[in-house]
């Protein structure tokens, strides 16, 4: 190539160059034109229109937001129900029995008659008696069997079996003796808590063994402690007057059987 030619070339470069810089230069640095709208001209309809598309779109979204309100249930409870009912007081549970009182258990009428069979010369009430109260019948059952069990005997059977033909027994012949008749529910009720001095019999029987001129005492003394006291709640519960020595007898006979479970 001729020095000529090389220098053309280059000469049509360096051209080409300095008019690409100079339409940057002056493309950049004109200002630059944004287009503007003029919002006095338009419309008013439309914009009323735009209003009241855009409120009934609003009213729609309240509408389903309510749906999706969470309301009392057994979780969250209402909480201005909650405020009412602890400042005016739920009448349904002041009201409420106890719960002794629902199952039908007087503690107080227990410890009357427990007192009265511990006491045979204590005045008793009749009203008392007449309350077929089978809690503390079933719990002296019951504490009677256990302690028989320390001593190895299991009889738990036996003392609910003859506990029950003895209760049969003897309100047939209380039917019979008394002139208003007998319930079987006092009936039961009387015969299970004068079961106390067998109970302690047989917790006495746990440390000494009753097979012997002590034991044969013991045993006689909570016979006789049992029938008097049966007895005499029977005479006060069905108005049996003077008739105490004649019901003494079979109850004597009903808890001896219990203490000859006891002594063997």
């Amino acid at each position: 190539m001729s020095y000529e030619g090389w220098g053309d070339q280059q000469f049509t470069g360096n051209w080409e160059e300095r008019s690409f810089n100079h339409d940057m230069n002056s493309g950049f640095g004109q200002d630059q034109q944004f287009q503007s709208f003029d919002y006095s001209n338009q419309d008013p309809a439309s914009h009323s229109m735009g209003y009241s598309q855009k409120s009934i779109y609003n009213a729609q979204i309240s509408q389903h937001s309510q749906y999706f309100v969470p309301g009392p249930n057994l979780m969250t409870p209402d909480p201005l129900q909650d405020h009412i009912g602890m400042s005016t007081g739920d009448p349904s549970i002041e009201d409420e029995p106890p719960l002794l009182e629902e199952l039908g258990i007087d503690p107080d009428a227990i410890l009357q008659k427990t007192l009265n069979v511990l006491n045979p010369l204590r005045h008793t009430d009749p009203s008392i008696l007449q309350d077929t109260d089978l809690a503390g019948p079933l719990a002296f059952c019951l504490a009677f069997g256990s302690l028989l069990l320390l001593s190895g005997k299991v009889h738990f059977g036996y003392i609910y079996g003859i506990g029950l033909l003895g209760c049969v027994g003897l309100y047939g012949l209380l039917n019979l003796m008394s002139l208003q008749g007998a319930s079987l529910g006092v009936v039961v009720s009387v015969l299970g808590y004068c079961l106390l001095p067998m109970v302690g019999l047989a917790a006495f029987n746990v440390l000494v063994s009753l097979q012997g001129s002590i034991g044969t005492i013991l045993t006689s003394s909570a016979i006789l402690w049992c029938s008097w006291s049966a007895s005499k709640l029977f005479v006060t519960a069905f108005e049996m007057h003077h008739q105490q020595p004649l019901v003494a007898y079979p109850c004597a006979l009903f808890y001896a059987i219990f203490a000859l479970i006891t002594i063997f």
